[in-house]
């Protein structure tokens, strides 16, 4: 099923240019004190078995988990917020972030103590951040913020954005090309890559190219990565106009971007890796993406959808909720095994409902 084509990405471009509740226990939070606590919806049954978690965000863009304890982002107010018990607690308005276009406070990951944000400056660049963690009570608090990362470009879209940690302990920062599609196929800029770090920021030494955090490099706009059991990694790309992408990821490896969008059988095109699956833009748009036991969840915009994968099958899919809850922005799973979806549409692109922007708690063993 398609979901109703809207103006072209070009186009769109030009005019942005001119869980159940999981267990609330503890977390991570922030260097300016908690402010305040709005009231928000939770657990409220669906006929198809979905239910909100919490209601009432503003373009929410993550999710992370510390220790039991929910936080979330939003894009255009850079605040992070705490769910606790039902209600929603602001964190910290994360300093010195720039909303514009796709622009602002993107992704978060979490390890070992350690909150890890990417933001667009005020500066017009794009940058990794990391704050240390610790409670006070069922509060969250973020203290010793650290920029790890910085002179990412950014532009008023395509500014890639998701931040995850491996599962060989080094953290991975997706990138977009800013709208500088050469800079893509630049080794030497941070544009269009996906890029590999230490989780102090420093470069690994067995990166494919000496003292660069560039890890794979030909990308358009990666807004989600993860890693199956075996390791393999994969990612989800914007297209143009013609195809979005799911990829493989390997190391030092080039997808073609801007030379091709989608598969390839140019014969000039062969140091170029093709997608493993490949869909109409209109019908994808893809942003965030978990696996769990083996399958791919993908989150899917401008498809309004849920794209599920099978890992072994990665050229098949099925697809969810098509045109149900709106642009959906992010998948997670939750310490509980359930997903987590969060769905967009109160960011100047999509059709807000009432209650919107949520997150919805869905059972994964009901999608099949």
């Amino acid at each position: 099923m398609s979901a109703a084509s809207g103006p072209s990405r070009r186009a769109l471009m030009g005019v942005l240019g001119a869980a159940s509740v999981a267990t609330i226990a503890s977390a991570c939070t922030s260097d300016s004190p908690a402010s305040t606590t709005d009231s928000s919806s939770t657990g409220t049954g669906r006929a198809d078995g979905v239910t909100d978690v919490v209601t009432d965000l503003k373009a929410p863009w993550s999710a992370v988990w510390v220790d039991g304890a929910p936080l979330i982002s939003q894009r255009d107010d850079a605040r992070i917020r705490q769910l606790v018990d039902g209600k929603l607690r602001d964190v910290v308005t994360v300093p010195g972030v720039k909303h514009g276009g796709e622009g602002g406070l993107l992704g978060m990951a979490v390890r070992s103590g350690s909150l890890v944000v990417y933001y667009t400056g005020e500066d017009d660049t794009n940058r990794v951040v990391r704050y240390g963690c610790d409670m006070r009570g069922d509060a969250v608090r973020l203290t010793g913020r650290k920029q790890i990362l910085g002179g990412i470009p950014a532009g008023a879209v395509h500014n890639g954005g998701r931040v995850e940690f491996g599962p060989d302990g080094k953290l991975y920062v997706s990138t977009g090309d800013s709208t500088q599609r050469e800079l893509a196929q630049d080794r030497t800029s941070l544009a269009g890559k996906i890029l590999r770090v230490d989780p102090d920021g420093r470069v690994p030494a067995d990166n494919p190219f000496p003292k660069s955090p560039v890890w794979s490099m030909g990308h358009r706009n990666v807004q989600g990565m993860a890693w199956a059991s075996d390791g393999t990694m994969f990612a989800v790309e914007f297209g143009e106009n013609t195809w979005d992408e799911l990829n493989v990821i390997v190391r030092g490896g080039n997808y073609g971007w801007p030379v091709h969008e989608g598969r390839s059988d140019d014969t000039q095109s062969a140091n170029y890796r093709n997608p493993v699956q490949q869909w109409p833009t209109s019908d994808a748009s893809p942003s965030g993406m978990a696996i769990l036991r083996d399958t791919i969840y993908i989150a899917a915009l401008g498809g309004e959808r849920l794209i599920v994968v099978p890992v072994k099958k990665p050229s098949t899919s099925k697809e969810f909720f098509v045109d149900t809850y709106g642009r959906l922005r992010d998948v997670v799973v939750a310490p509980d095994k359930s997903l987590w979806v969060l769905t967009n549409n109160t960011d100047t692109r999509g059709s807000p409902r009432p209650g919107d922007d949520r997150i919805l708690r869905v059972d994964p063993k009901k999608l099949t």
